[in-house]
C-alpha cells in the first residue's frame, strides 16, 4: 500500500469520500465484543473503512440480514474432496468458507514436492485464501511405500512461500517424544513457522515433550479430558466434524467464556456429498448452536479464533482495517448463506459460486499409477491351515478389529465360500516395485465381483477387494488402464468407473459432477454387490490400508498389526 492509497482509505473512513461498496442496513456480528452492531458496512478496495453511515459508488440494502466475517478452516485436506483445489473452492466458498489451512498430505504422498507445489499453483487466483501446512509424515510411516520421501532439507525449498504458514501435523508423535532425529530435523526447519500437531492418547509427561517441541494445535481430540489436557499446555484446540471422524458433539460442552479463544473448527477430511448435502464450516456453526452454543461464540470459533491462531493478519473479523471478507446470513440458528464477498466482491449467491475458474496444467501430477509384474497369482493366498489372522470391519467407523477364525482352504489356498469373508490386496503403484500385500477381511459382505481404488490413505498404493481373483485382476487391470481413481467390477464385466487423473486421488470434474458419479457407484456397490449398507465402500477400503489407526491393517508390505506395530502372517 502507498501513501495515496492509504489517504483514500482515510478518506472514505472519514466520509469526505465515497466507499467503492456500501452495504446498507446491517446487523453486523462484532467477533471482539459479542455484540450485533446496526450500520453501514463501507468498503474500500478490498478492504473495510468503516461501520456507521456511509455512501457508496455501489450501494446493496441488506435489510434484516446478519454479516459475518468469512469462515475460515483450520484444518484441511482438499484432496478428500476429492477434486482439485479450484473446483474445491466452488463448492465449499458459496457455503462461506473464504480461508482454508490445508495439508497437502495426499497428493505430498503420491508425488512429493510436484504434488505440493501443484496445490498451490492451482489455488492461485480463485477466491478462496488456501494456506499451506507442509506436510511432515511422507511417507506417514515405515511399514509402506509411498511415491516420495520428504525430508527436511526438500521441505525446506518451500518454507518461506508466502502462503505456506508452517509445518502440517506431526503424526509421527513418537518420533517427536523419542527425539527422533528427522523428526526433529524438520521441527527445527519450521524455524518461527507454526507447527500442528496430531497426538491423540498423549498424555502426562508424554504430552509435556510433545508440546515443548514446538506443537501449538491438535485437531485429534476425542474425549473431554485430551480436551482439556492439550489446552493446559497451551494448544489450540481444532474440533472436527468431517466425514470419517466427527467430533463436535462431544467436545463443545467443554467450550465455555475461559477457554473459547483457543477453540476453532476444522473438518480435516470431507467428501464431495457430504459438502453438498450438510456444507462446510457452516456445518460445525450450526451443530455447535444446536448443541447450546451461543451463535456468537459458534461464528467467533470459525472466524477470529481461527485467524488468531494462524497468525492471520487482517482476517476472521469486521472492522475497519480488516480483509473485505463477508458471509450474509439470514439468520443466526438456521444460519442459511445468502451471499458470500471476498475481498469486497461478491463470489456466491444462494448456495451458487458467481466465479469460475481455470484449471492448472497437471502433466507432473497425472499418470501416477506405475504397476509392474502384477499377475493374478500375486492374489494366491497360501495358509498353513483352515486358521486365519482376519480384519473384521466395524459399522460406521474406521477402527478394525482383529480377529481369528475358520476359513475356507482348497489345496493350502484360500478360496472363498461366498460367504463373510474376502481377500484384499494392496498393490505398490508408485515405483513399480512389484509389491502385494494380501489379507483377509469381514464384514464388507460383498459377493460376486469387486472393488478397486488408488484412495488407499496415506500412501495411496492400490487396494483392491474382492471375492474372486478373476474379477479382482480385472478392476487392477482397470484402475491401470484409467490412470487412477475408482472402479466396480463383476463376472469380469466393468461396472462403473470414476477417473482420478490428478495423482489417483482427485477429479478434474466439479465437485458436484464427481459427487453424483460417486452416489451411483456406491449404490451399484450396494445394489449389485451386495455390500454392507453399514459401510461406506470406499471410504471403509481406503482406512483398510492406513497403518496407524488400530487394531489391523494391509499395506503393500503385508499384513500389519497395528497394536503391537509388527507385521503378522495370515495363517496361524
Amino acid at each position: 500500500m502507498n501513501k495515496h492509497m492509504l489517504k483514500d482509505m482515510i478518506d472514505v473512513a472519514r466520509g469526505d469520500k465515497k466507499a467503492s461498496l456500501v452495504l446498507k442496513n446491517c446487523n453486523v456480528i462484532n467477533v471482539f465484543t459479542n455484540e450485533i452492531i446496526q450500520g453501514d458496512i463501507a468498503i474500500w478496495n478490498d478492504k473495510i473503512v468503516g461501520i456507521g453511515k456511509y455512501f457508496g459508488e455501489v450501494e446493496m440494502d441488506l435489510t434484516g440480514t446478519y454479516i459475518a466475517p468469512g469462515f475460515i478452516d483450520g484444518h484441511v485436506h482438499i484432496e478428500s474432496s476429492m477434486v482439485s483445489p479450484s473446483q474445491f473452492a466452488k463448492a465449499v466458498v458459496p457455503c462461506g468458507t473464504t480461508t482454508v489451512i490445508a495439508d497437502p498430505h495426499e497428493i505430498g504422498n503420491v508425488k512429493g514436492l510436484d504434488g505440493i507445489k501443484y496445490i498451490l499453483k492451482d489455488s492461485e487466483n480463485i477466491p478462496l485464501d488456501v494456506q499451506i501446512m507442509l506436510p511432515s509424515c511422507v511417507p506417514a510411516t515405515s511399514f509402506e511405500n509411498s511415491g516420495a520421501v520428504l525430508k527436511a532439507d526438500d521441505l525446506k525449498k518451500l518454507i518461506n512461500e508466502d502462503r505456506v504458514l508452517g509445518l502440517g501435523e506431526l503424526m509421527n508423535y513418537p518420533g517427536v517424544i523419542n527425539g527422533d532425529d528427522d523428526v526433529l530435523d524438520k521441527i527445527l526447519m519450521a524455524g518461527d513457522k507454526l507447527i500442528d500437531g496430531h497426538g491423540p492418547v498423549i498424555e502426562g509427561k508424554k504430552l509435556n515433550a510433545y508440546a515443548v517441541s514446538g506443537v501449538r494445535t491438535d485437531h485429534e481430540c476425542t474425549t473431554i479430558k485430551e480436551m482439556e489436557d492439550r489446552l493446559r499446555v497451551g494448544m489450540y484446540i481444532l474440533i472436527r466434524e468431517g466425514s470419517a471422524t466427527k467430533n463436535l458433539r462431544t467436545l463443545i460442552g467443554e467450550v465455555n467464556k475461559n477457554n473459547i479463544n483457543r477453540c476453532l473448527f476444522c473438518t480435516d477430511d470431507k467428501h464431495p456429498e457430504d459438502i453438498l448435502e450438510n456444507g462446510h464450516i457452516d456445518n460445525n456453526i450450526r451443530l455447535a448452536v444446536k448443541e447450546g452454543i451461543e451463535p456468537i461464540d459458534a461464528i467467533k470459533m470459525a472466524t477470529i479464533n481461527a485467524a488468531q491462531c494462524y497468525k492471520l493478519k487482517g482476517k476472521g473479523a469486521i472492522a475497519p482495517g480488516y480483509i473485505a471478507d463477508l458471509v450474509v446470513i439470514d439468520d443466526l440458528k438456521s444460519l442459511n448463506i445468502l451471499k458470500v464477498f471476498k475481498k469486497g466482491k461478491l463470489v456466491a449467491e444462494k448456495g451458487e459460486p458467481l466465479f469460475d475458474v481455470q484449471p492448472s496444467d497437471i502433466h507432473k501430477v497425472e499418470n501416477t499409477v506405475n504397476i509392474k509384474d502384477f499377475t493374478m497369482d500375486k492374489l494366491e493366498i497360501n495358509l498353513k491351515s483352515d486358521k486365519a489372522n482376519i480384519i473384521e470391519l466395524l459399522p460406521h467407523n474406521v477402527v478394525t478389529k482383529k480377529v481369528k477364525e475358520k476359513v475356507n482352504v482348497v489345496n493350502g489356498k484360500f478360496v472363498s465360500d461366498g460367504k463373510d469373508i474376502l481377500k484384499v490386496a494392496v498393490i505398490e503403484r508408485h515405483k513399480g516395485t512389484g509389491n502385494v500385500g494380501l489379507g483377509l477381511v469381514k464384514n464388507f459382505q460383498l459377493r460376486n465381483g469387486a472393488i478397486a481404488s488408488t484412495i488407499a490413505h496415506d500412501s495411496h498404493n492400490l487396494i483392491v477387494i474382492g471375492d474372486n481373483d478373476e474379477d479382482m485382476a480385472q478392476a487392477v487391470e482397470e484402475i491401470r488402464r484409467i490412470g487412477g481413481g475408482l472402479t466396480l467390477v463383476s463376472e469380469k464385466k466393468i461396472l462403473k468407473n470414476l477417473p482420478l487423473e490428478i495423482g489417483g486421488i482427485m477429479s478434474k470434474k466439479p465437485l458436484k459432477e464427481v459427487s453424483k458419479e460417486l452416489k451411483e457407484m456406491i449404490e451399484i456397490a450396494y445394489e449389485k454387490l451386495h455390500v454392507n449398507r453399514d459401510l461406506e465402500p470406499f471410504m471403509t477400503l481406503a482406512f483398510i490400508a492406513l497403518p496407524v489407526i488400530p487394531e489391523i491393517k494391509v499395506t503393500d508390505l503385508g499384513l500389519f498389526d497395528v497394536t503391537n506395530f509388527k507385521f503378522i502372517d495370515i495363517s496361524l
